[in-house]
């Protein structure tokens, strides 16, 4: 801890916020302020585990938001005595990055082309005719993209005044993440915690990948009911049909049975006959479910491979057979499934699926099988988060991590760690329990993506060039990172890919949660710098936003827990989002955000600060360039205040003998307590509103009682200087955490080192002995002096001929009279009686002359 002396006094004749950001930073970086020292011991550390944002353009003030209320805590803990282990990252892998490089530069991969070492983007990029290019190509065009929004984010934290040692920096696509996450997927695989399975996946058409459970989304979409008649059955009530309600009948060949509810008496008759498909004339059986719906449309519904995530359930717990349509491009297939007849399924053949259902509509007009005209619905449809397109379920081969969604020895034991968790606020753990007891599957952590960590795997080849899949090989962990896809796994050469009895690579890489779920591994050097990882993991903190507790703080979670089975940190703090003024989540897709740069370039870094600082944990707020104007005013005030402070000259002896400046000192004490308790519970917005509460006290009352006696030569000069001093001393501390660049500036003029390694202040440092109610009791009547010389639309220096007070205060005012007389500029004061309420009195010398 740097130690802080007095030295000789420098204030500007002007001080100013404008410029100060710049300065500072360069400062800071040049004496290594925030640098981590790994010489510490863990119990010394303050870890932190940053959010590593997307790299797929620019911030919005929503970060700026949520990353202030992280860099506080950072900076309260600093104070403190810790040394903060406080990095930053960047999340550059995976589709948001795909979509700005395929945008930017006009080109899409096409991982069937070859390497093209000269190759240049179009000069004119056009998003609709996109350029082909090589995979190596298109994540070079990636690589290049995301080092300049890098840079760009990097200039805006330093701005913002984020404490990060910069030195500690990372990507979830460089060299040490890749490895970290290749390293510990092998390990899954190795116990037995990673698998690869067949079966129906959630899959984005547009990006053509699978879409795992916690990256859905509902959305409503319009669409239509249709009534369509299936084929009847003899000897019962629906020998002429059974009529089934569907918003997709282009699914009809792919309907492997009809269902209704055990218990519905309607349909009992037909359950275990089979009834036939309209157009296709297929036997399909009737079967119950407890899922299907009585009062929905008619009752009785197709299950079809697969429509939605219910025709799933319905196919695996019936066991049933599988005819799938639709392809990954989200067209209807060439050829027909199994027992479809090719001719009538011809005429959908490569079809969307949109024109699909309007051709399959018209067949059934035309057969009267349509019972009556589609009636239009708006209903919700499952998406993938960053898709603008319903998703479908194709069936493909894909990897999982088991989670505990069809464990539920590993379910209780992730609730558990849940429970050891400590949130901030405490409610947030509803949220992570509520994801944990409703998954219903697996995490599926493949996508059939470019940009990405690849899958660290290769499979044999049969004779006739097959891949083996259930004997797959792996690297060693030393060899890691690998590429499969350009890397030769052990025994083979180059020469062998892709022939018999040689080898392929897996073609997929991971999911970028499946990196992101590692940060408290990576940043801490886990199986990279044993030293630095004994320091800092578990980590202390991890602060993030609410709506991915189900993604990045469940996944880091699970990863920890199967890993080294502890808690990847001690606390979670849980940012709200940042509303527009229509109380509405800014977000890009929404295109609502406020780019925070110019805001901070016009109000300054500590005034939007001050405004994101006022959000408290797990509250949403809205932007509000007024609270930052607020901030800006507040900052000023500190300015001001610290050269009226300073100005005044030394304190011989700095002794604090007067009653009025013992009791600021006293409440100024119990200011120091109660900011360091929020701080220590993560609530720093009511650090931060008690420290300016009494800021703004202190400068509208306790300022203005003792300017007078400050100026002078006696003990109670020296005593309110003293007094102030200290005061000032303390408050910038405070402050600190939440304006660094006008309580560095104000340190700088008269103490040594910077005041972001100064120790946090404590009630002891403060002559607490007064007696807090002093203060308030004065100000009090000094209010009301100032109340009557509004009301007679006088100056505040406009003499006051007579003052009485009478009442349960008096005692308390008759220790501070003199002062009051001084700023009230009152010429005689009269205390009465301590009996009763308090009661006070103001005749103005204009009102005795009239």
């Amino acid at each position: 801890m740097t130690q802080q002396r007095p030295r000789h006094v420098t204030v500007p004749e002007r001080p100013s916020l404008d410029g100060l950001e710049p300065v500072w930073a360069a400062r800071w970086e040049a004496e290594g302020t925030y640098r981590f020292d790994r010489a510490k011991t863990r119990e010394q550390v303050y870890s932190i585990d940053t959010p590593p944002p997307t790299v797929s353009g620019a911030l919005h003030v929503g970060h700026v938001f949520s990353y202030t209320h992280t860099d506080t805590i950072a900076r309260f803990q600093r104070m403190r005595g810790r040394e903060v282990f406080y990095p930053m990252g960047w999340d550059d892998n995976g589709l948001p990055t795909e979509r700005r490089v395929q945008n930017h530069f006009g080109v899409r991969c096409d991982p069937s082309l070859p390497y093209d070492p000269g190759f240049r983007p179009p000069g004119k990029p056009d998003p609709k005719r996109q350029v082909p290019v090589s995979r190596r190509n298109f994540i070079e065009l990636c690589e290049q993209l995301t080092t300049e929004d890098e840079k760009a984010f990097e200039e805006l934290w330093r701005h913002l005044g984020l404490s990060v040692d910069w030195s500690l920096t990372y990507a979830t696509i460089d060299e040490a993440s890749r490895a970290a996450s290749q390293r510990a997927f092998l390990r899954n695989l190795a116990r037995g915690e990673a698998y690869v399975a067949e079966g129906p996946t959630l899959w984005d058409v547009t990006f053509r990948t699978a879409v795992a459970q916690a990256e859905l989304e509902d959305r409503e979409w319009p669409g239509a009911f249709h009534r369509i008649r299936f084929g009847g059955v003899p000897g019962t009530a629906y020998a002429d049909g059974v009529a089934i309600e569907t918003t997709r009948p282009e699914l009809i060949p792919a309907c492997v049975a009809l269902v209704a509810h055990p218990d519905d008496e309607r349909y009992q008759p037909l359950f275990g006959k089979t009834v036939r498909t309209p157009l296709f004339g297929v036997q399909v059986p009737v079967l119950a479910h407890r899922l299907a719906e009585r009062d929905k449309g008619s009752g009785i519904a197709m299950i079809c491979t697969f429509g939605d995530l219910t025709d799933v359930v319905w196919w695996r717990e019936l066991d049933l057979p599988a005819r799938p349509v639709i392809g990954w491009d989200g067209r209807m297939l060439a050829d027909p499934p199994e027992g479809v007849p090719a001719e009538t399924y011809a005429l959908l053949a490569g079809l969307t699926t949109h024109s699909a259902r309007e051709r399959i509509v018209q067949l059934l007009r035309d057969t009267e099988e349509l019972e009556e005209e589609p009636r239009k619905v708006s209903r919700p449809v499952k998406f993938y988060e960053k898709g603008d397109r319903p998703l479908e379920i194709v069936t493909t081969r894909q990897w999982y991590i088991r989670n505990g969604g069809r464990d539920p020895r590993l379910r209780s034991a992730l609730l558990e760690r849940g429970r050891e968790l400590r949130w901030h606020p405490p409610h947030m753990r509803v949220r992570y329990e509520n994801w944990v007891q409703g998954l219903a599957g697996d995490w599926l952590i493949s996508r059939q993506r470019f940009f990405g960590v690849p899958i660290p795997v290769w499979y044999p080849l049969d004779s006739e060039g097959l891949p083996i899949h259930d004997a797959p090989i792996v690297p060693p962990e030393d060899a890691l990172p690998v590429d499969p896809s350009s890397d030769v796994p052990p025994g083979y050469a180059e020469d062998q890919r892709g022939k018999p009895f040689g080898f392929a690579a897996d073609p997929d890489v991971m999911d970028t949660w499946a990196t992101s779920s590692l940060t408290p591994q990576i940043v801490s050097g886990w199986e990279r710098d044993d030293d630095l990882y004994r320091r800092v993991f578990p980590m202390d903190l991890r602060p993030q936003a609410h709506e991915i507790i189900r993604t990045w703080l469940f996944a880091s979670v699970v990863r920890a827990h199967l890993e080294s089975g502890v808690l990847p940190w001690r606390d979670a703090a849980i940012a709200g989002w940042i509303l527009d003024p229509d109380r509405k989540k800014m977000s890009k897709s929404k295109g609502n955000v406020v780019t925070p740069m110019g805001l901070l370039r016009e109000y300054g870094s500590d005034a939007v600060r001050y405004w994101a600082a006022g959000g408290r944990p797990g509250t949403d707020t809205a932007f509000d360039t007024g609270q930052i104007k607020v901030g800006r005013r507040l900052a000023i005030k500190i300015l001001n205040a610290s050269k009226f402070v300073l100005g005044l000259g030394e304190a011989a002896g700095e002794q604090v003998t007067a009653a009025l400046d013992r009791s600021m000192l006293a409440r100024l004490a119990g200011v120091v307590e109660e900011a360091t308790a929020a701080f220590e519970s993560y609530d720093y917005t009511r650090a931060l509103e008690a420290t300016e509460r009494f800021f703004w006290e202190f400068c509208d009352d306790y300022l203005e009682l003792v300017k007078s006696r400050a100026y002078g030569d006696d003990a109670g000069a020296v005593s309110a200087r003293a007094a102030l001093r200290q005061a000032l001393q303390v408050m910038l501390r405070l402050f600190a955490p939440f304006l660094p660049f006008v309580t560095e500036e104000v340190w700088s003029w008269w103490r040594e080192g910077s005041v972001h390694r100064a120790a946090w202040p404590s009630a002891g440092e403060l002559d607490a002995s007064g007696d807090a109610r002093v203060l308030a009791a004065v100000s009090e009547v000094l209010r009301e002096v100032r109340k009557a010389k509004s009301a007679a639309k006088l100056s505040m220096r406009a003499e006051v001929a007579r003052l009485d007070v009478h009442g349960a205060a008096v005692e308390l005012v008759r220790h501070g009279q003199d002062d009051l007389c001084a700023a009230g500029a009152v010429e005689e004061f009269v205390l009465g009686s301590a009996d009763g309420e308090p009661e006070v009195t103001v005749t103005l010398a204009e009102a005795a002359a009239g």
